[in-house]
């Protein structure tokens, strides 16, 4: 199943691993951080399913729920909450939720809820017969654990094949040293985001005809990196 999954959580860190796991499976992912936010991106995109925080900042999860179900009543929805009362739950329930899950949970658990909810919505797109991430001439495969380079194989560290990953989901996005830090959490837990710097060298290394002047992985000046949209 191949779907595109709306994620709406306000905190970074979790969202990020929510991100990495619906990679993982062959899913793309839209990842923003309070509930206008999410409603503006729902209307925009209409996403195959949408994983809803409760406690998001200036709309919650169940006024967003609830201005979803309004306009489209079959997009599916998975709420999370650190909230396990009866009442909550039986509220986002009668508000349409498909499913309810309350932190903390597993990614492992959380990834087969996100697969029973979509198998019964009925809305993906079928198999996926190539999971690759392609931007730049890269490919990034994220269930071989494999990066290519106008197809010739490339040997990356796993903190460097995350941050690759994260940057191919998203080409011509800009991300900041703190969010390729947390791409890459739990894999390189004593960096600091001056380390990013160096993973991004290392890459250049790598993927770059000449690392002096990248084409590819790009400093965007007092912001951070992005890969760019383009084969060079």
């Amino acid at each position: 199943m191949c779907a595109h999954v709306l994620v709406a959580e306000d905190d970074e860190m979790q969202a990020e691993l929510i991100r990495r796991s619906l990679l993982a499976e062959g899913h793309t992912a839209t990842v923003v951080h309070d509930g206008a936010a999410a409603l503006a991106a729902a209307r925009a995109l209409g996403p195959d399913l949408v994983v809803l925080d409760l406690m998001l900042p200036v709309v919650d999860g169940f006024g967003v729920c609830r201005v979803l179900r309004g306009a489209d009543p079959e997009i599916p929805v998975l709420m999370l909450t650190a909230r396990s009362e009866e009442d909550d739950v039986l509220l986002g329930l009668e508000l349409g939720a498909d499913d309810y899950m309350t932190k903390p949970y597993s990614p492992r658990e959380l990834m087969a809820r996100i697969r029973t909810v979509l198998r019964r919505s009925g809305r993906t797109v079928g198999v996926r017969e190539d999971p690759a991430v392609r931007a730049a001439g890269l490919a990034v495969d994220p269930q071989r654990h494999e990066v290519r380079c106008d197809g010739e194989p490339v040997e990356c560290t796993p903190a460097e094949f995350q941050i690759l990953l994260a940057m191919a989901a998203e080409p011509e996005r800009v991300f900041t040293r703190r969010q390729l830090l947390q791409v890459t959490h739990g894999l390189d837990r004593a960096s600091t985001e001056r380390a990013v710097d160096v993973h991004i060298m290392n890459l250049r290394k790598k993927i770059e005809a000449d690392p002096r002047r990248p084409v590819r992985l790009l400093t965007v000046f007092g912001v951070g990196y992005k890969l760019s949209g383009s084969r060079p």
